[in-house]
């Protein structure tokens, strides 16, 4: 069963890498317009969601619109990045910019390694290409194996193609902390999403939710600057990833806590949201209420490590 979906998926897979890109991104958009009449149950969650964030600012209408155009922006999404995985830089270069890299020359010629908090904003597999945009940078990121083992050698194969370095947050802790010790790494934590019992709870959108702490504590341990990158759709088959500003790990000589830094990177995110809440993962259970019989033990910074959320 494994080796038949693989095939299944590397058909569906080469089919939309011969396609030009705005076809696909075309025939995204249909496939998400589809999904929203069809998948009933992510629905509810997505209006339910941007009713919450912004059910004070916009009517029930338009928050449906929203939704009916977050499900397009999702397709569109999923497609591109199988599409834009086996495009060259060359042929990525005209539809991806990068912005706001200045901000990580911190005043030196040579690199220094840093964190960066991401989301599921835009096609957010385009973060892996800041290799090509930052040559000086080797980038990296943790990623949560799938169940399937044919999907998830498929999905692997896709991702590799980047160059990014890929660590398994439960099983590769280990490859992971020797990788701290180059001087010239980005390491991205998908940060927007659900972090059980581990995680800080953290106001977004006026209501706190489980936030992961991985970004903070690596940032800290290792002594790393830490930014938010956000990808913003520009057009169809068009992106712009954007940098943030760096946020503050200390105060004075003191670190600060991890949830007030990741108050700060729910902050960013937040903004972004609201520049165009069509680009976000609103159909993810982000507000999941706190659980009435939650251990108090902490967990160690080497169980985050290797079960980081992201």
């Amino acid at each position: 069963m494994d080796r038949f979906l693989y095939y299944l998926g590397l058909s569906v897979v080469r089919f939309l890498q011969a396609l030009p890109l705005r076809w696909v991104a075309w025939a995204g958009r249909a496939g998400g317009a589809l999904a929203y009449w069809l998948d009933a149950r992510h629905r509810r969650v997505a209006i339910r969601n941007l009713s919450a964030a912004f059910g004070e600012e916009r009517s029930p209408t338009e928050l449906r619109g929203l939704a009916k155009e977050n499900f397009k922006r999702l397709g569109e999404n999923y497609c591109c990045a199988v599409k834009t995985a086996a495009m060259t830089w060359a042929e990525l270069e005209g539809c991806l910019e990068f912005a706001g890299l200045e901000k990580l020359q911190g005043g030196s010629s040579t690199p220094q390694s840093r964190v960066f908090a991401i989301g599921h904003f835009g096609n957010f597999e385009l973060y892996a290409r800041g290799n090509h945009a930052m040559p000086q940078y080797q980038f990296a990121t943790t990623y949560r194996a799938l169940k399937q083992q044919g999907f998830n050698r498929l999905l692997l194969e896709l991702r590799q193609r980047s160059g990014c370095l890929l660590f398994e947050r439960r099983f590769d802790a280990d490859a992971l902390r020797a990788a701290m010790s180059r001087q010239d790494l980005i390491l991205g934590f998908l940060s927007d999403q659900h972090a059980g019992s581990s995680g800080a709870w953290v106001s977004f959108f006026g209501r706190v939710c489980s936030t992961t702490t991985a970004p903070a504590i690596f940032a800290q341990r290792y002594k790393l600057p830490l930014h938010t990158a956000i990808c913003y759709r520009a057009g169809l088959g068009r992106w712009r990833i954007e940098v943030g500003d760096e946020i503050p790990t200390l105060r004075g000589q003191e670190r600060r806590s991890a949830k007030e830094v990741m108050r700060d990177v729910n902050q960013a995110f937040e903004t972004a949201i609201r520049r165009d809440p069509a680009n976000w993962f609103w159909v993810h259970n982000r507000w999941k209420p706190r659980k009435t019989a939650v251990a108090s033990v902490q967990p160690k910074v080497a169980d985050t490590e290797a079960a980081v959320e992201g």
